[in-house]
């Protein structure tokens, strides 16, 4: 998803948050956001664990 907004995207992304925000905001979001990510991902993570352990017990019956 990303890979197709390319750098001058990326650029207007942040210029665009840089006069909404104000640089004094901007590294708190920044913060907010990559911790609400690692979340997600721990999240996402303990799923797919979740979901290969019932997998394993499943074949193994």
């Amino acid at each position: 998803m990303l890979s197709s907004i390319g750098v001058p995207g990326l650029i207007l992304i942040l210029i665009i948050a840089l006069v909404i925000f104000g640089p004094s905001k901007l590294p708190e979001i920044g913060k907010a956001f990559g911790s609400s990510l690692k979340e997600f991902k721990k999240a996402t993570g303990d799923i797919m664990s979740d979901e290969d352990k019932a997998d394993n017990k499943d074949k193994n019956q």
